[in-house]
């Protein structure tokens, strides 16, 4: 019996300790991916995410360590993370290293073969948030079939989901396809930017083209230490500009949707996707006026007072309120007080539904039918279930840490 109980004890401490230990991403397990660096001539797709616990970037951290790195890739808000959401970026040098930078998220979203002329090996080391229209997994996406078209190998240092603890939304619909969606998964996919990556290439969702070629692709997942699908990961650093906070990036999954509307989506005050709202709405909600800010210096709504909601908070509230799903309440209320209906999704009267952004964010055009048909949450979040549980049968392949299940 105190065999049995100091074993128990012992599984129970161990237990414990693991999950005191702090998550590090995969850009600190050195031991893992510099003997790959050794010698190469490096291409590494970074912004001011690409940090490592003590805020060191990695571009200093690999210089540090005698690794070449010839060029950087930038992706939407640019190298340094302060362009306004979908602001073209320039490319540039880094006037602290004096490397390459090279846009892609400008005229080009890949690389051209002078830029790769001159790398042996492809890193890509972003923070992702886990929500399928925050741009980053679709440049992760064209970064691969670059690597896969050029012949070089792809490593992807992986980091936590700060909204990997759930699966939700519509999953997209390929007539839908955008930069805001490329694949069919849910808004919310629970897998970090390294499982997605392998589900891209396992499930062969690159373009036709290039199957040929996957056979000999060299794709290497350095993984995160001490993380699970459990995990509630606070990031050291803001992904963007307009989510400056933990609560906006939990958020962000149930109110981006404001963007293919007419209301504002809070971008332009202190807390972008946690206030919402719109002119014409009812004078007895909150009230706010959109000004030019760094991040946002032409808001939708700019310096017009608008009505609507503020439902901002700490983290803890907000994960209390969201309840490890996609939020649709305060979208279909806005939808029932918008007086002229009309209007309320943004884009021509006579536009096919592919052309709607709000089509495009939903990644179907079925959530918008059933708005204006009146439909309940319950009712939509129904209709959800089909293809979410055939995604979840997929995603489980590629998992690299426990699930939440």
């Amino acid at each position: 019996m105190k065999k049995i109980f100091l074993c128990l004890f012992m599984a129970i401490s161990l237990s414990v300790n693991l999950s005191a230990q702090p998550i590090q991403p995969g850009a600190e397990q050195f031991d893992q991916y510099l003997p790959l660096l050794a010698g190469k001539r490096v291409g590494l797709f970074a912004n001011q995410t690409t940090v490592l616990s003590d805020k060191t970037h990695l571009v200093d951290a690999l210089l540090k360590k005698g690794i070449t790195i010839t060029r950087i890739f930038s992706p939407e808000h640019g190298f340094r993370g302060t362009a306004d959401a979908g602001e073209k970026v320039e490319s540039s040098v880094d006037p602290a290293t004096g490397i390459n930078v090279v846009s892609l998220y400008g005229k080009n979203r890949k690389p051209s073969a002078a830029d790769l002329a001159e790398i042996d090996i492809m890193i890509f080391d972003i923070q992702d948030i886990g929500v399928r229209f925050y741009t980053f997994i679709s440049s992760l996406e064209e970064f691969m079939e670059t690597a896969v078209e050029a012949g070089k190998p792809l490593l992807v240092l992986d980091r936590p989901n700060p909204n990997g603890f759930y699966i939700d939304g519509p999953v997209l619909e390929k007539p839908y396809r955008s930069f805001v969606g490329m694949q069919t998964v849910p808004v919310v996919y629970g897998m970090t930017i390294g499982e997605y990556a392998k589900m891209i290439l396992g499930e062969k969702w690159l373009d036709s083209s290039l199957h040929a070629k996957l056979p000999a692709f060299q794709l290497t997942v350095i993984p995160c230490a001490n993380y699970t699908h459990s995990s509630k990961y606070v990031l050291p650093v803001k992904p963007s500009p307009n989510l400056p906070d933990m609560s906006a990036i939990y958020w962000y999954a149930s109110t981006c949707y404001f963007e293919g509307t007419v209301l504002s989506e809070g971008r332009g005050t202190d807390k972008p996707f946690q206030i919402f709202g719109h002119p014409e709405l009812p004078k007895h909600l909150y009230s706010f006026t959109p000004t030019p800010r760094d991040g946002a210096r032409d808001p939708k709504l700019k310096n017009q007072l608008c009505y609507g909601w503020n439902i901002s908070g700490t983290s803890e509230q907000t994960l209390k309120a969201l309840d490890n799903k996609i939020q649709l309440k305060y979208l279909l209320e806005a939808y029932r007080l918008f007086p002229d209906k009309s209007k309320f999704f943004l884009g021509k009267p006579d536009a096919q539904p592919t052309q709607y952004f709000f089509n495009k964010l939903a990644g179907n055009a079925d959530l918008m039918r059933q708005i204006k048909a009146g439909a309940t949450e319950s009712e939509i979040r129904l209709s959800w279930q089909p293809a979410l549980n055939r995604f979840k049968q997929i995603r489980k392949k590629y998992l690299l840490y426990e699930d939440f299940h």
